[in-house]
This record gives structure tokens, C-alpha cells and sequence, in this order.
């Protein structure tokens, strides 16, 4: 066993923001689970989008990090979905070692008559489109992408549907995000947004272990479809699955104490929780960088007054450039 591994109870809890890797050996599973706080309310604060919008950008925001934590090089990873429904367009990416970012594109129209119609549901707002997973190592890598048709009722089981169709390893996700209004320490009213999720992967020592039934009406041989799922593997899939979308949000239960709650009779271990940030990566440099690739016809359209604003969709920091500067550049 790893020398940062520890038993539940031998250090602080991590709280909000912390990602905790974890191992159930009697299982032989491994995972990782958050509790998001700080980080994803000011994400949201940020852009002031609907409830609807939040809500589902709160839980890709959660995908993301569960994802992109796992990656042992240095990268990003982005989860994006583009869809036909009122809210077109998710991004939220993970850039290593602890920096995260999102924002949502929506159709004000389309989404205020959805809500005045009742069609909130995950799959009502973001239509017939994909999910898509991209891992960039840098300009001398050739990005990874993969992707999933935007068919289930939410993010988590869309996600599901991408792990049983292209990764080899079983796998269980569980996402949640809540809006909670509660009072500041000097009694005023406030608002704030949480999320959490878990992601537990089933690694037995024995590669045939974890071979996995083919999708209904998938075009995996009857031997495949017909394949028992192992015992351990059944058993832990069933334990995440009994988590309450409340669990996975209270700041009162937090990471650590919900893992014991589903593991303990099985032996759960976690490791050194890894700290994540609301922190973009765009820059003024970066910007100036692409007025560069404007033509002069371009340049004009862009500039008021002479100048050129542009606006990081992730961050809504605005920077501003005299067209000499663009020109002379």
C-alpha cells in the first residue's frame, strides 16, 4: 500500500474543493469523490446564470474534475457538450495541476418558454447533440477526443453510456448539484450553489474480471451480452447507486464521511486529497495573440473609437487594445 494512503479518521477531513482519491481492496475498487463549494459558486456567481443552467454546468463542472484529476501528465481535459435544445453549448475544462473553468451558452428565449413550459429535465434542455471528452497534451501532441451521443436523462447516465461503450474498465459515476438558500454569519440571506460526485472503477488484478455485458441492442456477441457481472463489482456498483443526490451536496455528510457510509464493511482507504481552483488560463498576451491573426478588414469591424475590447467567455474579464498596438503587432 502506498505510503499516503490512510484509513478514514487519520487526518482532517479535506472539505469543499478537495478531491479524494480512494480504494475499497475488499472490492478491489478504485475512485475518487468531491464536494464542490467555493470554486463552483464562484464560477456561477460569475456569469448569474438561471437555476437550469447552473444546475447542469454545476455537474459538468463536477465531470470534469473527477475526469481530469486523474490525469498523470501535464494537460487539459474538457468536457463539452453541443446540443439542438435551449442551452446549446457546456464547457468546462480542467487544466493540470489544479485549475478549472467552465461556462454555458443558452438561448435566453428558447430556455425562458422551456421553463414557463415545465421541460427542465437535463435532457429537455440540452437536446439531441454529443458529449464529448478531449485530453490535450500540448501543440506536440495530437489531442484525444471521445464522444457520446447526448442520449439519457442526465449528465451522469449520458456519461455512464460513454464508459460502457468505450473504456474497458467498469465504471459507475454519480453526479449531483443544489441551490441553497441559507444566512451569512451576521444573519443576512444568501445564495449559494454546491456539487459533488463520485466516480468508483472496478481494477481487479485479473483483466478478465472486468469484462462487461454488451449495451442492449449492441452488436457484441451473445456470449458478451449474456456475461455475469463479477460478484465484487456488482456489489460495489450497487452501493454507489444507493447514494441520495443530498448525500453527494451536504457539506454536513462531506467526502470522506459518505465513503464510509457506502465502503466501510469492505475496508475503504483514501489518499492525500488533491485541492482544485477556479482559476482561468486566459491572458491578455493570449488575446493579442489572436487580434494578431485579424485581417484589416477584421480589425475595423472589431474597434469602436479605436479600440478593441474581448471578453474571456470563461472568466468575463474583459481586455481592452488601442487598434495601433493590433496593427503594430
Amino acid at each position: 500500500m502506498a505510503e499516503n494512503a490512510a484509513s478514514l479518521g487519520q487526518f482532517d477531513f479535506a472539505g469543499d474543493d478537495h478531491v479524494v482519491p480512494f480504494q475499497v481492496e475488499g472490492l478491489d475498487v478504485r475512485g475518487r469523490a468531491v464536494q464542490l463549494g467555493p470554486l463552483l459558486d464562484a464560477i456561477l456567481a460569475r456569469h448569474d446564470y438561471p437555476a437550469p443552467v447552473a444546475r447542469l454546468l454545476a455537474e459538468a463542472i463536477v465531470l470534469t474534475v473527477l475526469l481530469g484529476t486523474s490525469l498523470k501528465f501535464e494537460g487539459k481535459f474538457t468536457v463539452q457538450t453541443k446540443g439542438d435544445g435551449p442551452v446549446d453549448l457546456l464547457v468546462a475544462d480542467f487544466s493540470t495541476p489544479e485549475n478549472v473553468r467552465a461556462y454555458a451558452r443558452f438561448d435566453e428565449e428558447a430556455l425562458a418558454k422551456a421553463v414557463a413550459e415545465g421541460r427542465t429535465e437535463p435532457e429537455q434542455l440540452l437536446g439531441k447533440g454529443v458529449l464529448a471528452f478531449t485530453i490535450d497534451q500540448g501543440r506536440f501532441s495530437q489531442p484525444y477526443q471521445g464522444i457520446v451521443a447526448l442520449d439519457g436523462a442526465s449528465l451522469e447516465e449520458i456519461a455512464g453510456t460513454y464508459f460502457r461503450q468505450s473504456e474497458q474498465i467498469p465504471t459507475r459515476v454519480r453526479l449531483g448539484a443544489a441551490e441553497l438558500f441559507d444566512r451569512d454569519s451576521d444573519g443576512k440571506p444568501r445564495h449559494r450553489w454546491r456539487a459533488g460526485g463520485l466516480i468508483a472503477q472496478f481494477l481487479p488484478e485479473a483483466p478478465e474480471r472486468m469484462r462487461q455485458p454488451d449495451l442492449h441492442g449492441g452488436d457484441g456477441d451473445t456470449g458478451m451480452r449474456d456475461h455475469v457481472e463479477d460478484d465484487a463489482w456488482a456489489e460495489a456498483r450497487s452501493l454507489v447507486e444507493t447514494i441520495d443526490a443530498d448525500e453527494l451536496t451536504d457539506p454536513q455528510v462531506g467526502t470522506e464521511r459518505l465513503l464510509y457510509r457506502l465502503f466501510h464493511e469492505r475496508g475503504v482507504r483514501v489518499y492525500e486529497p488533491k485541492a482544485v481552483f477556479d482559476r482561468c488560463s486566459c491572458s491578455r498576451d493570449k488575446l493579442k495573440g489572436v487580434l494578431k491573426g485579424f485581417t484589416a478588414e477584421e480589425i475595423e469591424a472589431s474597434q469602436d473609437n479605436g479600440e478593441i475590447a474581448m471578453t474571456c467567455e470563461f472568466c468575463s474579464t474583459t481586455y481592452r487594445f488601442e487598434v495601433s498596438e493590433i496593427e503594430a503587432a
